[in-house]
């Protein structure tokens, strides 16, 4: 037998409904926005994701699925942003007035250590701003991120904010760090060590518990931010109250990907463990002229479908699963199953999902299986209903029976249903 890829995971009938419906819940939050749907190729240039991302992170420097083919390098998207930059700079979108306000649902790969809700192949559901460099557009973003939230019925998830400054400012914090570290630098993981002189902060961001051990009473950005970044954070903040969205500053948030710039937030949940996050995101000032496009603010978020859907579990959140038709039409015998199969095509005409056995079976086998698939009807067409003009139309719920004359039927299903 050939078995599925370890990390990945079929969703199966019984409940990809689930997935449809914060799917659905996602594009109409993010449509209220005034977001427009983007979507992207699964696979991108791998200088892409080292370029935009940043090469000195744990995603470019282990966790990508990179393939040569025909002499390029080729990379299965960990993340949505860098693609949906890539887009907005090739097909120029700038030129069609800013700020540009996309969304997408798309698959991510990543090769990690498989963890609570993330498997090497995951979900997001994601939204970008480009255009904008107000501290309204970073409020609203994370005001949609909100409701969404609070749309899919979960009320512990808690928002924490934090501000990681710009270039001008992380000179003299990423020296204060490097100060702090230095004494402990032999006790770091290669991989910190070989972000000790190119990029020190991510080391706050190393899941190796002796680093994280390492890095406690570390400076904070916080102390060390520019009076730009200083206002710029105080108004996220100051917008946040009025929307009334709670939050808390937590000064320990990085986020994982090189392209952020001041504003950093998550929202995390209790009820996953140690993995909490369950969506990430913030600025992105320089990430577009990084990709050489023209300089472009940015900023946006990724949520983790996966996740999302274990909070919602976890909170007691009961879903019923649709049934997948409305009517089985049980023809019997020849003449009227060949009335059978007209019957059905005019009734899906009419919006009526309908379905006819195709394994042939008895009446009665015909009724279990009408009850076990959720239809609400079945219509009993044999000779005698074709002598007589008039069905027999069976309400599953109560086993009541009735007849319905044949130029009726379409129209009393639809007001049963």
């Amino acid at each position: 037998m050939i078995s599925i890829p370890k990390g990945t995971k079929d969703i199966l009938p019984k409940d990809v409904y689930k997935w449809q419906n914060v799917e659905e819940l996602f594009r109409k939050t993010a449509e209220k926005y005034g977001f427009t749907e983007i979507r992207t190729p699964i696979i991108e240039h791998t200088e892409l994701f080292a370029r935009g991302i940043g090469d000195t992170t744990d995603v470019v420097q282990k966790e990508m699925y990179t393939f040569e083919i025909a002499g390029r390098s080729l990379t299965l998207k960990p993340e949505g942003t860098a693609g949906v930059g890539r887009s907005f700079i090739e097909n120029k979108l700038y030129a069609e007035g800013l700020p540009a306000k996309y969304y997408y649902i798309t698959p991510c790969y990543r090769y990690e250590k498989m963890q609570k809700g993330r498997q090497r192949e995951f979900h997001q559901f994601g939204i970008e701003v480009f255009g904008s460099d107000k501290m309204s557009a970073d409020a609203e973003v994370i005001l949609l991120a909100y409701d969404f939230i609070t749309a899919c019925g979960i009320d512990d998830v808690k928002l924490h904010i934090n501000s990681i400054g710009c270039p001008k400012c992380r000179g003299e914090y990423r020296k204060a760090l490097q100060d702090f570290l230095r004494p402990n630098y032999d006790l770091l993981c290669d991989t910190c060590k070989s972000r000790f002189e190119r990029n020190p902060m991510r080391i706050l961001d190393c899941k190796s518990p002796e680093c994280k051990k390492l890095t406690v009473g570390a400076p904070k950005m916080l102390d060390y931010l520019c009076e730009d970044c200083r206002n710029a954070f105080e108004e996220v903040k100051k917008l946040l109250d009025i929307y009334g969205v709670p939050y808390e500053v937590d000064p320990g948030i990085v986020r994982g990907l090189d392209y952020y710039t001041k504003t950093a937030f998550e929202f995390v949940s209790e009820k996953l463990g140690s993995q909490s996050t369950v969506c990430g995101g913030g600025r992105y000032d320089h990430l577009i002229e990084e990709l050489g496009g023209p300089a472009t603010c940015g900023v946006g978020f990724g949520l983790g479908i996966e996740r999302l859907l274990l909070i919602r579990e976890a909170s007691g959140i009961e879903e019923k699963q649709p049934s997948s038709c409305d009517v089985l039409v049980a023809g019997l015998g020849d003449t009227a199953k060949e009335y059978a199969m007209k019957l059905t095509k005019q009734m899906r005409a009419s919006g009526i999902r309908v379905i006819i056995d195709v394994m042939e079976r008895g009446l009665k086998a015909q009724f279990k299986y009408a009850d076990r698939i959720g239809a609400k009807y079945v219509v009993v067409i044999g000779d005698d209903e074709l002598a007589k003009g008039v069905f027999t139309l069976r309400d599953m719920a109560n086993s009541a029976q009735c007849e319905v004359p044949k130029e009726e039927l379409i129209e009393t299903i639809q007001k049963g249903l």
